[in-house]
């Protein structure tokens, strides 16, 4: 198996639709492209981000061998992750085969697994496709968060190489360091707005979603905590702070890819039954926007990897 370097920033890609609601590869590689250029240290397609959920098993390969296809030094990290442990078995190999270098599992939805369930389902995964995988906990969207405790034994695994969080709770993000810290395991965080502090206790970068607008000034906060520098890290980190609210004032990735049209990057259309968004939060988003695009970052911004 590869090794792959996780720490960094890793843009949580968006998923372009046509006019017809098909995959827009063409808008969806060049978007590759400017990331890979800003400077990030991975990207991660068809995750909740990219409404993966809406997509087809035919959609999910189109939309990994195009970013696969237009990128050319960084890795791809795939979403396959399903309530379904076939299922997201099937799709991780189906990802393995389009090319990808990493898998990220999100953990299984609706079906409430006991802490046992949820360790055989990664473990399955595991044991058959020979990538580096990352355990997604985010328990907001699951409905059930992954213990500490299973947490620890998935480390284990040769194929399970880190784990996204997005639970919100630094304590038990902050005990999951400390009990991983001899194992090679990345912490990274799946929280925009909680990726400085999570860096600052030992997290190892970002799966992030702020990063497909501002992925320099992302690279550059993660890049400088991780090296230590903390005053300039905390500047970006405010910054960044407003944008970062306005993405999250509707359901992912409503706002974002609202954003996303007004700099010109790709088309806001989503897939039913997520909804465009409300008009009292696009002109706060513009203003944020604006607000960056009139001030520079000083300081390194080419990035994160070191």
């Amino acid at each position: 198996m590869t090794t792959i370097d996780f720490s960094g920033v890793f843009p949580a890609m968006v998923t372009p639709f046509t006019e017809d609601n098909r995959i827009d590869t063409e808008t969806l590689r060049e978007d590759a492209q400017r990331l890979e250029k800003a400077g990030v240290d991975g990207l991660v397609p068809v995750g909740s981000t990219g409404e993966s959920a809406t997509l087809s098993h035919a959609e999910h390969v189109e939309v990994i061998e195009a970013v696969v296809d237009a990128v050319e030094d960084v890795p791809v990290i795939a979403g396959t992750g399903s309530n379904n442990t076939a299922e997201a078995l099937d799709l991780s190999q189906q990802a393995a085969d389009a090319g990808a270098d990493a898998l990220l599992l999100i953990s299984p939805y609706y079906n409430n697994p006991e802490p046992a369930g949820m360790y055989e389902h990664y473990q399955q995964i595991a044991d058959a496709v020979d990538l580096p995988q990352i355990v997604y906990n985010v328990p907001s969207r699951t409905g059930q968060n992954i213990t500490v405790e299973t947490a620890v034994r998935l480390a284990d695994h040769d194929n399970i190489s880190g784990y996204k969080a997005a639970s919100g709770d630094l304590n038990q993000i902050s005990e999951l360091i400390e009990r991983t810290r001899d194992k090679e395991f990345a912490i990274l965080s799946g929280d925009d707005g909680l990726t400085l502090p999570m860096v600052s206790i030992g997290a190892d970068g970002a799966i992030s979603v702020v990063a497909n607008l501002e992925p320099e000034r992302a690279c550059a906060m993660v890049g400088a905590a991780l090296e230590g520098d903390f005053e300039f890290a905390r500047a970006l980190h405010h910054e960044l702070g407003p944008l970062t609210r306005q993405l999250f004032v509707e359901t992912n990735p409503i706002p974002v890819k609202a954003a996303m049209e007004m700099r010109g990057y790709a088309p806001g259309r989503l897939r039913s039954p997520l909804s465009e968004l409300s008009a009292e939060h696009r002109e706060p988003l513009a203003a944020r926007l604006a607000e960056l695009d009139g001030e520079p970052t000083d300081g390194p911004t080419t990035g994160s990897s070191h």
